[in-house]
């Protein structure tokens, strides 16, 4: 699986509507609104790194609104139960 985040500016005026059109879209997982540079976060997961290729500049970049995106590919997805273990190595239940 690939997960790739992107950032998005989105028209003011638009964004719960660009917003909802991008969550529609296959390969979209979720859509956030954030705060700070960008309007938008959307999280990407697809079987395959020319997936990413049809899902962003094939379409969410073509959503009406959407002003400019910025995309980062993850290279490893840590959960909260696997940080905690890596922060426990080496420690007693005594400490």
């Amino acid at each position: 699986m690939v997960t790739a985040i992107v950032h998005i500016n989105a028209d003011v005026d638009r964004i719960p509507e660009v917003a909802q059109t991008i969550a529609e879209l296959d390969g979209v997982s979720e859509v956030y609104s954030i705060t700070g540079e960008f309007d938008l976060m959307a999280m990407v997961r697809v079987k395959d790194y020319e997936e990413i290729a049809e899902v962003i500049p094939g379409r969410l970049n073509k959503v009406p609104g959407v002003l400019h995106t910025e995309t980062h590919i993850a290279f490893r997805a840590y959960s909260r139960h696997d940080l905690d273990a890596a922060f426990s190595i080496g420690l007693s239940d005594a400490d």
